[in-house]
């Protein structure tokens, strides 16, 4: 299977694939804890990280647009700016509302463990329900982890699903830490060197 750069084209087919990669999600139900509307929100969520950083030309998805994306943000880019931030309250906030001080002090604790040595960062890692388990995750994952090494870069990410651990655990990724969100699940915060 081939990978490619994610481009504009494919935000609207790929928000919706991550949208079902992560509908059981442990930390996007804690986020949208609504079943009925978490697509809608988290939708929208994913659409707004595929705009922010499909720009910086380090995010993959399959082939055919469909299958899912792995969204990687360049060392000290990462954060999202003022304008960003305030974009996405905007488009997730009823969502997020009767639950917001709780979600701000969590995703507050996960923003501080982020480490302030360079790295390229994958915030996002999804493959369509109907895709799994046919190695296209790690096909997704395969060109930034390239980066990593060829650039003697460090990787991060964060994942709040423990089964995730291993698939990470065998493409170089060790935990680091992990915490437990405010009435809510844990994270895992996962660390890779780059090979030689």
């Amino acid at each position: 299977m081939a990978v490619r750069p994610v481009h504009e084209q494919d935000i609207d087919t790929l928000a919706g694939a991550l949208t079902r990669a992560f509908h059981d999600d442990p930390v996007t139900r804690w986020v949208y804890a609504g079943e009925p509307k978490r697509p809608q929100w988290s939708g929208r969520f994913f659409a707004w990280q595929l705009e922010r950083l499909m720009p910086q030309d380090v995010s993959w998805t399959t082939d055919d647009g469909a299958g899912g994306a792995a969204l990687w943000a360049l060392p000290n880019r990462w954060r999202e700016s003022g304008r960003e931030t305030l974009s996405l309250l905007r488009l997730t906030l009823p969502g997020v509302l009767p639950r917001l001080p709780r979600v701000m002090r969590g995703l507050g604790q996960v923003e501080l463990r982020h480490p302030s040595e360079r790295h390229l960062y994958l915030a996002v890692l999804g493959v369509d329900p109907e895709r799994q388990g046919q190695g296209v995750g790690s096909q997704l994952i395969r060109p930034g982890l390239d980066l990593c090494d060829r650039e003697r870069l460090p990787a991060y990410l964060e994942t709040g699903k423990e089964a995730n651990v291993a698939f990470y655990g065998r493409h170089g990724f060790a935990v680091v830490d992990r915490i437990d969100l405010p009435k809510g699940p844990p994270v895992w915060f996962l660390w890779r060197e780059p090979t030689s």
